[in-house]
Formats: structure tokens, C-alpha cells, sequence
């Protein structure tokens, strides 16, 4: 094939064909992921808006938490409008173009919600097993740029991916059977072969994944050893209520995209449906709970969200006077 064939070839837009086998159900299966988006909206914008005004929760723990409500509605952005778009209005084409930053987004922000885990559980190892110096080793500027380290990490080890991907050519058959642009289902499209870029992405997820959950675990292995050491069991209970609600999100993150992954990999006899609806609720479902997790093992949390509520609910009677 020619470069210029290649290239016009590759201009030609992608198919979605949403859940494979479900598609006379798909105005029904839009309503839970309809539903799933606008609370991920709601409840991460709530989170944002009392850390926000909240001056009491201007603090690295409350930072962080602000970081992943920014992934989980950059995540359900970048996915829900499109799959939505499939299931009410048979709007199935998304553009070359489209399709890799829909990917990009998807990939970035999973490696920078990873990289920002990692630093929540640094942050709960400081807080609770040197709390004299927690100030001074997490300041605000600190946890500012460790989150755009996070980001720019996800963005150097995603370009290359993405460069390989684009330049392959692709066949005639442009039809995805998925919901969104997902990285397997788009490579099986190509018409060269992938090695090369299936290496890198191997590689990448192995390593980033891997350091970042040994570094997870060995700190939280650490904080249990110094909970276990606290005099008080009042004192030991509040620690573990503390780290209760990461430790959640972590295991919702990593078991969720580990079985997301190896549903794509390997079938295990299951039907295509069912690989594609795990997929899509690993995008959608943990957005959503990742606040009402907050709101449920966060104390603080909660009370800013009350001080937000009664600000607003002030607002509207004045302006009802």
C-alpha cells in the first residue's frame, strides 16, 4: 500500500457497534450508564466545589481526593457522550482522529489516576507513621506538583503508544465491536502488524501498573504495622477508618481494570457482550462511587458537603426574598 493509499485510507472514520449482540436492547442499557454519568457529574463537581470553598479541607489529603473527582469526570467525558450517542441516536461513526484521542484520554488518565493513588497512600504513610513532619514533607505546593508529575508521566509514556498506533494502516473493515475506541478491538483492525506497539503497551502496563501497586502495597503493609503499634483503640480504629476509604478505591481501580483487561485478552468462553459491558462499567461505575466512598468514610468530607448544601440552600431563600 502506498502512503498517500495509507493515508487517505486512514482518514476514514471508525464504526462502533456498541454491545455486540445487544444492539435491539440498547436504548434499555442506556438508561443505568445515562444514569451512572450524571451522578459521576454530580457527586465529583459536589467533592470540587466543597473542597473548594471549604477552607478547612485545604489540605494534601483533600487535594488528592480533587485530583481523582478531575480524572473520573475526564474519564466519563471522554467515553459516556459518545456511547450514549451510539445507543439513542445510532450515531456509530467517530472520526480517525476522534478515535485515538477518545483512546489517549482513556489511557492517560488511567496511568494518572495510578500515579495519584500512589501518593495517597505516601500521604496516609506520612500522616500516620510521621505525623510530627506530615507539614513539612506535604505542602500544598508539593501536592500540586505531584499531581502534574502524575500527569506528565501519563502523557510521556502515552505519546509513544498513541504515535505507534496511528501510523499503522488500517483495512477496509473499520468496524469496532465495542461501545468506544477500545486499544484492542482498534488494533485488531490494522492491516500490519502490531508486535511492536502490543510490546510497548505490555511493557508500559507491566511496569507502571506493577511499581506503582508494590509501592501501594509495602506503604500501606508499613501504616497497618503502625496502627497495630497505637496504645489506644480508639486512636487505632480512626487510623483504619482514615485509610478505609482509599484502600477502596485502590482495589476498585486495579481489580476493575485487571479483570477489564483480561476480558479483552482472553474471552474464557464468554460471550462478546459480556467482555464489552464489564469494560464499559469499569469506565462508568467507579466515577460514580469514588465521592459517595468519600462521603461514606470521610467525615470532613461530609461536613463540607453540608456546609456547601446549607451555602446554597442560604442563597435560594435570599433570592426567594
Amino acid at each position: 500500500m502506498s502512503t498517500a493509499n495509507q493515508s487517505n485510507t486512514n482518514a476514514s472514520p471508525f464504526v462502533l457497534t456498541g454491545i455486540p449482540g445487544l444492539e435491539a436492547l440498547h436504548m434499555w442499557i442506556s438508561i443505568p450508564f445515562c444514569f451512572t454519568y450524571i451522578m459521576t457529574l454530580l457527586g465529583n463537581g459536589t467533592v470540587l466545589l466543597a473542597v473548594r470553598l471549604d477552607k478547612s479541607l485545604h489540605e494534601p489529603m483533600y487535594y488528592f481526593i480533587c485530583m481523582l473527582a478531575v480524572i473520573d469526570l475526564t474519564f466519563s467525558t471522554a467515553v459516556v457522550p459518545k456511547m450514549l450517542g451510539v445507543f439513542w441516536l445510532d450515531s456509530r461513526e467517530i472520526g480517525f482522529g476522534a478515535c485515538f484521542i477518545q483512546m489517549f484520554f482513556i489511557h492517560t488518565f488511567t496511568a494518572v489516576e495510578s500515579g495519584v493513588l500512589l501518593a495517597m497512600s505516601f500521604d496516609r504513610y506520612i500522616a500516620i507513621c510521621n505525623p510530627l513532619r506530615y507539614t513539612t514533607i506535604l505542602t500544598s505546593s508539593r501536592t500540586i506538583r505531584i499531581g502534574l508529575l502524575s500527569l506528565a508521566r501519563g502523557v510521556a509514556l502515552m505519546t509513544p503508544l498513541m504515535c505507534l498506533l496511528t501510523t499503522l494502516p488500517y483495512c477496509q473493515t473499520r468496524v469496532i465491536p465495542h461501545s468506544y475506541c477500545e486499544h484492542m478491538a482498534v488494533v485488531e483492525l490494522a492491516c500490519a502488524d502490531p508486535s511492536v506497539s502490543d510490546l510497548y503497551s505490555l511493557i508500559v502496563a507491566t511496569l507502571l501498573v506493577g511499581a506503582d501497586s508494590v509501592f501501594i502495597t509495602f506503604s500501606y503493609v508499613m501504616i497497618l504495622r503502625a496502627v497495630m503499634r497505637l496504645p489506644s483503640q480508639e486512636a487505632r480504629l480512626k487510623a483504619l477508618s482514615t485509610c478505609g476509604s482509599h484502600v477502596s478505591i485502590i482495589l476498585l481501580f486495579y481489580i476493575g481494570g485487571l479483570l477489564s483487561m483480561y476480558l479483552q485478552m482472553f474471552s474464557f468462553g464468554l460471550a462478546p457482550h459480556v467482555q464489552v459491558l464489564v469494560a464499559d462499567l469499569y469506565l462508568t461505575v467507579p466515577p460514580m462511587l469514588n465521592p459517595i466512598i468519600y462521603g461514606m468514610k470521610m467525615k470532613q468530607i461530609q461536613e463540607g458537603i453540608f456546609k456547601l448544601l446549607q451555602r446554597l440552600a442560604g442563597l435560594g431563600i435570599s433570592q426567594a426574598n
